[in-house]
């Protein structure tokens, strides 16, 4: 065995420059680093810039680097998070799950929601996960958690905030895993069902906790990970890796409540004795 140790951490929604197909997902002119960079010309990001991040940009720092940098294209068919992080580990999804973006949800999908959780959704648009409880949150508050807010994003995913003391996390999830039988249909079929739970009383005061929880479809096929663990390797997932995987392929799966305590995780973990693959997703 060549290595003992593989550690890939990914951080989401960090791109570089825009995307061969980025006219097909709206994302004309998408770059994230270089953008940030505008911004911020002297972020702190040193450690990076020697494995070669600066290398890769024109407004970064170019370096020698102590590692390979490069920049890839995804293969599928797809812009969401679950399909990336699938690919990295071997699949290639040649048809993209379904969205809502436009339009929300259809009625028939909500109604069947509605009858089946006892709740009133209320939303049911595209939104800024911070702007939609800015804008509802109040309202559901006021309804005693009978209602619940509905919303998704450009990604493939149905979104389900309620408030962890009015709702409760115990129902929230309920209401979710409900949602997920439901958008198991052909016709509703999102990547990920998300219940995000949230806190505070007023207008600009209210903050997404750290008891998320993704309810994702399971793996098209096998991937890198179960290929390990069925060798008796190790895989250890940080963050939300294994919601992404369904927790398929994985030995050991560490929750994170911030990118900061995924890269401490990561670290910890780094020091112990395994033998695998070491698989990180800053959640921020």
């Amino acid at each position: 065995m060549k290595y003992k140790k593989i550690v890939c951490v990914v951080i989401d929604s960090f791109g570089i420059g825009q995307a061969t197909d980025t006219k097909e997902f709206d994302d004309v002119g998408a770059d994230t680093f270089g953008h940030i960079l505008e911004y911020r010309p002297d972020l702190k990001i040193d450690n990076l810039y020697q494995l070669g991040l600066g290398n890769l940009h024109s407004s970064g720092k170019a370096l020698q680097s102590k590692g390979y940098a490069c920049k890839m294209h995804e293969a599928s068919c797809s812009k969401d998070t679950m399909t990336g992080h699938w690919e990295m580990m071997g699949i290639h999804t040649t048809k993209p799950f379904k969205t809502f973006t436009e339009n929300g949800f259809p009625d028939e999908l909500v109604q069947e929601l509605e009858r089946l959780t006892g709740h009133v959704f209320i939303g049911n648009k595209s939104a800024s996960g911070t702007e939609i409880l800015d804008e509802l949150a109040m309202e559901e508050i006021q309804s005693g958690g009978k209602k619940l807010i509905l919303y998704t994003s450009a990604d493939s995913v149905l979104q389900i905030c309620g408030h962890e003391e009015v709702t409760g996390l115990d129902e929230l999830y309920r209401v979710c895993q409900i949602a997920r039988e439901i958008t198991l249909k052909p016709e509703y079929k999102v990547g990920r069902v998300i219940a995000r739970p949230y806190v505070g009383d007023s207008v600009g005061h209210f903050t997404r906790t750290s008891n998320r929880h993704d309810y994702a479809l399971s793996p098209s096929s096998k991937t890198v990970l179960d290929v390990l663990k069925s060798h008796s390797l190790d895989v250890i997932s940080i963050g939300k890796i294994s919601d992404i995987f369904n927790g398929q392929g994985i030995t050991k799966s560490i929750h994170s409540t911030s990118s900061h305590e995924g890269m401490l995780q990561t670290i910890e973990e780094m020091k112990k004795d395994f033998t695998g693959l070491l698989f990180t997703n800053l959640v921020d």
